[in-house]
C-alpha cells in the first residue's frame, strides 16, 4: 500500500510540476531533473543494490546520447521513440564492457570502470566522423514528423516526453529490485561468498546488473540528446561519472528515491549554483565530506536525523558556513575577477574584498558559528 501511494505522489509529481513552474527556466531545469533521475537511477543499480563503485557510468549514457542524436539525424523513428536507441546502444556497450568489468569487484571494478571510461573518452576524440570532434554531433528534434501536432518544440512538450520516460523507467527499476535478479543482486553486494556457496555466479549476476544499468542510463542519455540536440565528447568523461557517483550518494544510494533527490540536486548545483558563484565545486566537495562523515544515509535519510531541539545548533553551523563562504568569495574575487572591482554581493550584502572590516566580520561570523555549533 505504501509502496502504491509513494508510486501515485511521485506521478502527481511529475504530473503538476510544470503547472508551479511555468517559466521558460523552470520548465528546463524540470526536464533536466527528469533526465538526471533516470541516470541516477540506473547507476544506483549498481552502486546502492551491487555495491559496484563505477567511475565509468558516462560510458553507456553517453554513447546512448550519441546513438540517439544519430538516430534522430536518420529519421528512421519518431521523435518520441529515439531515447529507446539510446538505451538499446548503452545495453549492447554494456555486453561489451560489462562482461570485463563484472569479473571483479570492489576495488578492482571501480578501477577497470575508470580505465575503461578514459579509454572511451579518449577515442571519442579520435573519431570525428562518429562524434563530431570538439563541435559534437547536433540534430533537430522538430524536423520529423509531428503525430497528433506533437512536434517537440515547445518546451512543454518535451518536459512530458521527459515525464513519461521518468515514470516508465523509474517504475521498471523499483519492480526490478522486487525480481529474484535484483535480489540477489543484494545478496551479491552483501556476501558474494555465500552466493557461490548456495550455487549462483556472482559474475553473472553482476554482468547482467551492469547491462540492466548501461540500458536505462543510455535512455536518460537518449533523452539528453533531445533536450540539448546537440551531443558532445564531454558527456563521456570521469567529471561525468564522477557527477552520477557523487550526486547519487549525496540524495541516499541505500533508499530507491535517494537518486532522484540527487538528480535534483546535481541540476540545481550545475545550473543556478554554478551560475551564482565560482567556488560552487568547493561547497559541492564540502557538503559531500560533511555527508559521508555524519549522514551516510543521504539527504533522503536527513529528516530522520533533525531534531527541534537542535535548532540552535544548525542555526550556529550555517552561521560559520555563511561565514566561511563570505571569506572564499572575497579571495575568488580578488584572484579571478580582480579586474570587476573589490566589492562582491554575498547573501543580500555588498562586501569589499579589500577592506579589512569585510574580512573581520567574515571571521567573526565563522568563529562565532563554529563555537556556539561545538557547545554541548
Amino acid at each position: 500500500m505504501r509502496i502504491k501511494a509513494g508510486g501515485a505522489v511521485f506521478a502527481l509529481a511529475l504530473l503538476a510540476a510544470p503547472w508551479v513552474f511555468s517559466s521558460s527556466l523552470g520548465l528546463n531545469l524540470l526536464t533536466q531533473m527528469g533526465i538526471a533521475a533516470i541516470v541516477c537511477l540506473s547507476y544506483n543499480i549498481l552502486l546502492g543494490q551491487g555495491g559496484m563503485l563505477s567511475f565509468g557510468h558516462a560510458v553507456y549514457s553517453g554513447l546512448g546520447a550519441f546513438a540517439a542524436i544519430h538516430a534522430l539525424n536518420a529519421a528512421v523513428l519518431p521523435v518520441s521513440l529515439v531515447p529507446i536507441v539510446g538505451g538499446l546502444a548503452g545495453a549492447g556497450v554494456a555486453l561489451l564492457l560489462g562482461w570485463l568489468t563484472a569479473q571483479k569487484s570492489a576495488t578492482t571494478f571501480a578501477m577497470v570502470t575508470l580505465g575503461l571510461g578514459e579509454l572511451v573518452a579518449a577515442l571519442a576524440w579520435l573519431l570525428p566522423q562518429v562524434f563530431g570532434g570538439e563541435a559534437g554531433v547536433s540534430g533537430n528534434r522538430v524536423a520529423g514528423v509531428a503525430p497528433w501536432g506533437i512536434t517537440l518544440g515547445p518546451q512543454i512538450q518535451v518536459y512530458y516526453l521527459v515525464a513519461a520516460y521518468t515514470l516508465v523507467c523509474t517504475a521498471l527499476m523499483f519492480v526490478f529490485t522486487l525480481t529474484p535478479l535484483g535480489r540477489m543482486l543484494n545478496a551479491v553486494r552483501d556476501n558474494p561468498e555465500r552466493v557461490e556457496f548456495v550455487g549462483f555466479d556472482a559474475r553473472r549476476i553482476r554482468f547482467l546488473a551492469v547491462v540492466i544499468a548501461g540500458f536505462f542510463a543510455g535512455i536518460g542519455g537518449g533523452l539528453a540528446a533531445l533536450q540539448f540536440e546537440t551531443v558532445t565528447a564531454d558527456v563521456l568523461g570521469s567529471q561525468r561519472s564522477g557527477a552520477y557517483l557523487l550526486f547519487t550518494f549525496l540524495g541516499g544510494s541505500g533508499h530507491f528515491f535517494g537518486p532522484v533527490a540527487g538528480a535534483v540536486l546535481m541540476v540545481l548545483a550545475n545550473v543556478l549554483l554554478s551560475g551564482i558563484t565560482k567556488a560552487w565545486l568547493l561547497y559541492v566537495g564540502l557538503v559531500f565530506i560533511a555527508m559521508v562523515v555524519w549522514v551516510p544515509g543521504g539527504v533522503v535519510s536527513l529528516a530522520g536525523q533533525l531534531r527541534w531541539r537542535d535548532a540552535p545548533r544548525y542555526a550556529a553551523w550555517a552561521l560559520a558556513f555563511a561565514g566561511f563562504a563570505a571569506m572564499v568569495e572575497m579571495v575568488y574575487q580578488l584572484q579571478l575577477r580582480a579586474a570587476l572591482g573589490p566589492q562582491v554581493g554575498f547573501m543580500g550584502l555588498v562586501l569589499d574584498a579589500t577592506s579589512g572590516l569585510s574580512w573581520a566580520g567574515a571571521a567573526a561570523a565563522l568563529g562565532a558559528g563554529v563555537f556556539l555549533g561545538l557547545r554541548k
